[in-house]
């Protein structure tokens, strides 16, 4: 997730100081021809969080949940005093936050089209977050698409949605793909009709003044072929298929609040 961020970042200018750290060098040498990005490898510098972090205004925590604690234990005294900490770690709260650094601190829950610009971002302020902090870190990642503004309690929810969402719908792609394959046509004409088609219905979403539901309607002509597809999918219980995946997602997101 944080590549997918400071792609969307460097593609939309977004700073001219862009400070990033990793464990290896070799995964830190992925990011330094990036422009304005200085890229640190802990192995060959162990205060490279420390010298992420100097003269930081936003200082985003892109690591696993059980390391959130221990990294912002680390970093607590050298952060400036007007620097915002803005998580993107699922499961880890505000108040378990708030207790290891003395400033501000935002919850944010991005998707990976963040590395294209057509990311969606939830954010969560803290009880010690301004106004002009939370619109700062607003703005930071309307440079990587939309953003949503939610109270804590259902950004984990929202993990469930837009967080994970590329992950479903790149899996139903598989899936269409796989049913192409058996219809007969090669992988590559199978990947081009069902990528072509995913792309071109969420444009044309993208550009019309009407909902999916509407869209869908307008395709289903009465007694064809698509509404007897659409019934057959209506009959697996689609609605209920997806309440109970985002309800395993969010149950997961529990267990790593809980360091589980």
């Amino acid at each position: 997730m944080g590549g997918a961020i400071l792609g969307g970042l460097v593609a939309g200018s977004a700073s001219d100081d862009i400070r990033i750290t990793n464990r290896t060098p070799a995964k830190a040498a992925l990011y330094t021809e990036l422009a304005n990005v200085t890229s640190l490898a802990l192995e060959e510098a162990p205060d490279a969080n420390l010298r992420a972090v100097a003269g930081a205004r936003i200082v985003i925590i892109g690591v696993k949940p059980a390391m959130v604690p221990d990294l912002l234990a680390e970093i607590s005294g050298h952060l400036e005093h007007d620097a915002v900490v803005v998580s993107v770690a699922a499961g880890v709260t505000i108040e378990t936050m708030e207790a290891l650094v003395p400033g501000s601190v935002i919850r944010s829950m991005p998707n990976t089209p963040s590395a294209v610009g057509r990311g969606v971002t939830g954010i969560a302020a803290g009880t010690r977050s301004s106004d002009e902090e939370f619109a700062l870190v607003r703005t930071l990642f309307e440079y990587v698409g939309a953003v949503v503004e939610v109270p804590e309690s259902q950004i984990d929810a929202l993990s469930t949605i837009s967080g994970s969402g590329p992950a479903y719908v790149f899996y139903f792609m598989e899936q269409l793909i796989e049913t192409a394959v058996k219809l007969g046509f090669s992988e590559v004409d199978a990947a081009t009709m069902v990528e072509g088609t995913f792309i071109g219905a969420a444009e044309l979403l993208r550009q019309s003044d009407v909902g999916p539901a509407e869209l869908r309607r307008r395709v289903t002509s009465p007694k064809g072929t698509t509404e007897r597809a659409v019934a057959v999918l209506a009959d697996g219980d689609l609605t209920g298929l997806f309440d109970r995946a985002t309800a395993a997602a969010l149950a997961r997101n529990k267990e790593l609040a809980a360091g589980s």
